[in-house]
This record gives structure tokens, sequence and C-alpha cells, in this order.
């Protein structure tokens, strides 16, 4: 049983944070575009980037941020234009967009974080963005998080968002995010972007060990196309404002923190996965028998990436040979005479050996969990649809909660891990190749 419950709220469900999101006219489509989460006083913070050698200004203007002090007050996102590959003037549009808004809140813009979404190539729509960070101020509300998660989203079809609670010290603590993907979504931090809250009280350093750890458990175990992004970004603040005693070593209570913060990742990585573009149902890859946790999920993640098996997937088709043609190339030693494979209740291979099973079946296993969670057929998503009405977030948790499994063991080794992709559609080509026209 776990040592938290799910709460309301998002970002502001901690403690002293507040959020907004607004349409700014950054979208030719007049959708929400602008996003603000704002902690009532300088809180820790933390950040996992892009490994891309091609960075957005965004992380790049981030990591010299948090490489000078590892706190801030506000993190400032934009949707629309990524502000990657834009040269010098992109840079400067960086600076200037923390100092405006570092005006209007009063504060430093060395306590601003920024972070943007959109077109490679295109610069942020300055004016728009500089008549907006006043209205976006305005709107900050502690109700906030659904409005800032809107305000984030580019070719997603729903929203992603999460809060849980535990209790340390004998006070509630909580951690509360919200999230964009659902294309370019790759394991190397990926174009995905998550901002995650809490109210404990942690040191720098441990809150970025366990920020990190968490990511390699979630985000950087997700992958939809195989590309990474120019902007991936995780941040998080923890601003202290639940009063609990700080913590400065691990210890059962930052494993406790560490566990909770893991498990909001984990859902805002999977929410991403189950949201690829064109997808029709989420993938969940479980490897154990490995010799060590990163050899098993080297595997998961391979797996869960091969367009084979996504393909497959789609085609509602338990073409179990696939699977393990991408186990084998995983670059991970195993014997093929330890290899084992079942797809949900379906045992497909044993001992390395082929299994008699019900081919109907399981097709109809990979039919159900697709039909039970999918979106209305004639709904097709393109880079200006953003009409959330369509498809609600109670359906968005039906389709996390209802994945196809895919489990396989490589040996008798304590090495365990997880991965989660999404089926390849027709639609992933469709809106792909219409992103920019």
């Amino acid at each position: 049983m776990s040592e938290w419950r799910e709460i309301s709220g998002g970002v502001t469900a901690p403690k002293g944070y507040k959020a907004s999101g607004i349409a700014a006219g950054l979208k030719p489509s007049g959708a929400p575009d602008l996003a603000l989460i704002v902690s009532d006083v300088e809180a820790i913070a933390a950040g996992v980037f892009t490994i891309s050698q091609v960075s957005a200004a965004c992380v790049d203007y981030c990591r010299q941020r948090l490489l000078a002090a590892q706190s801030a007050r506000a993190i400032l996102c934009n949707a629309g234009q990524a502000n990657a590959s834009t040269g010098n003037q992109g840079w400067l549009d960086a600076l200037e967009s923390a100092m405006i808004l570092g005006q209007v809140l009063n504060i430093s813009s060395k306590s601003v974080l920024l972070a943007s979404t959109g077109v490679i190539g295109q610069r942020i729509k300055m004016d728009a963005l500089k008549t907006g960070i006043p209205k976006l101020v305005e709107a900050l509300s502690e109700t906030g998080s659904d409005a800032a998660a809107k305000g984030i989203i580019t070719t997603d079809l729903v929203t992603k968002s999460i809060a849980l609670e535990t209790t340390i010290h004998d006070r509630p603590v909580r951690v509360g995010g919200i999230a964009k993907g659902s294309g370019m979504i790759h394991p190397n931090m990926a174009t995905m972007l998550a901002f995650v809250t809490c109210d404990a009280a942690v040191s720098p350093g441990l809150w970025q060990e366990m920020l990190s750890r968490a990511a390699d458990k979630s985000f950087n175990a997700i992958t939809v196309d195989g590309d990474t992004s120019t902007n991936d970004s995780l941040i998080a603040l923890a601003n202290g404002q639940s009063r609990t005693p700080a913590i400065t070593e691990m210890g059962a209570e930052a494993e406790k923190l560490e566990a909770m913060l893991t498990a909001v990742c984990q859902h805002l990585a999977k929410a991403i996965a189950r949201d690829g573009e064109g997808a029709t149902c989420l993938i969940e890859v479980q490897v154990s028998g490995a010799l060590d946790e990163k050899s098993a999920l080297k595997i998961a993640k391979t797996i869960a990436g091969s367009s084979l098996v996504k393909s497959a997937i789609f085609g509602r088709d338990p073409n179990w040979g696939r699977i393990a043609a991408a186990a084998g190339r995983a670059g991970v030693p195993f014997e093929q005479s330890d290899l084992r494979i079942q797809m949900g209740d379906f045992l497909l291979m044993e001992k390395g050996q082929p299994l008699q099973f019900d081919r109907k079946a399981a097709s109809a296993y990979l039919k159900q969990t697709a039909a039970e969670s999918s979106l209305p057929s004639d709904f097709v998503a393109t880079n200006n649809s953003n009409d959330l009405t369509v498809v609600r977030d109670t359906l968005n948790t039906q389709r996390i909660d209802n994945p196809v499994i895919i489990d396989v063991s490589v040996g008798n080794g304590s090495g365990a891990g997880k991965a989660w992709g999404c089926d390849l559609s027709y639609d992933y080509v469709k809106i792909n190749a219409e992103y920019t026209t």
C-alpha cells in the first residue's frame, strides 16, 4: 500500500504556490500558450534537461541559473515557439523574458526559470509575450494549476496533472506536477516539459539527486517516436512551506519523499507516453532477471521503442518474435535459453522456446485494451487543435491505468526495470507531416 494519497490541485496543491495560464497570442490558433508557476517564497530548485547538443535558449538559461544558485521563485513557460536554434537573438529574448517577469512580480530576474515549447527555429513572439505577462501575473491563483497545464501544451490531446500527499513528522507534505508531451519523446529527457512543486524543506544537493533519480525511473523511461527534443526540461521547486524539519541527508523521511516524487514523475511520464501522437494505447514493458537495474531498464526501453513492436501492437498482432528481437539487440548479455515473454495473461515464450497460445484471444486482449481507452474515431489531432472538451481528464486517467503489459524475463538476476511507450499508428505520420503547414 502506498504511503501517500492522491489529491486535487496539481502544482498548486503544495502550500505556498500559485499558477496561471492564458492565451497571449503566441499560437495562431488562439489557444492558451503562456503559463506561470510562482512560489510565495524563494524555493530550492533542481532541474534535468535534454542531452541534445542542440539545446534551446531556455535550457541554456536554466542551466546557468541553477549552476549559479539552486533556488527560484517562478517558472515561466511559453508554447508556440521553441526558441531553439535561434542564435544570439533567441538568447537575448530569453533574458528579456525573465527580466520582464521579474519586474512585474517585483522579484529578481535571477529567481525566474524559463521553458519553451513549439516549432524549432522560431523565436518567441516578444510583443505578445510582453503584453501577456502582466495579464498572466494578474491571473495567478491558488487554483490555477489546470490553467497552467493548458497553457503549456502543443499537440497534446489532454493535460497532464497529478498531486500526492503524505505525512512527514506528523505534518502533511505534498508534491504536485504538470507536464506536456506527445511527440519527439524518447529516453534522454524527452518535446516534453514537466514542472513539479513540493512544500517540503530539502537541501539543494539532495533535492537535485532525488530529481535525477526520479527522472531516470520516469521521463527517461518513456518513448513515443525515438526523437529527443531540443527543449526537454524537468524543473522542480521545494519551498519548505509545510514547516517540516529540513531533510538534508538520505534516511527514512528522505526515502519517503523521494518515493512520492518518483510516483508523481511516473504518473506524468505515463500520461505523456499514452498521449503519444496518434497513439491508441499505452504499452508497459516489465523486465526482470537481469544482472542489475540498469541492464533491465535498457532492455525495457529497447522493446518499448521498437517501431516493429509498436506497429504490431497497433495492428493488434501478438507477434512475440519482434519482442524477442528487440530484447536481443538491447546490448545486454543474457542466455537465449532464459528468455521468457508474456503479453497480458498470455505466455508466449518460456526458457527460450515458443509456446502454443490462443492467438485470437491474445489479439482480442490488445483490441480490448485500446478500445476501453480509445478516442472518438473522428478526432485527429493537429498542431492547432487543443480542444480539451473532446477528451475529459477522467478518460485520460483510464487510458493511463489500462496499458498493454509486456512482461519479459532474461534470467535469475535481481535487476528489474520498467519502460513505457505507445503504439505507432497512421495518424502519427499525418500529424508530423503537417506540423508546420
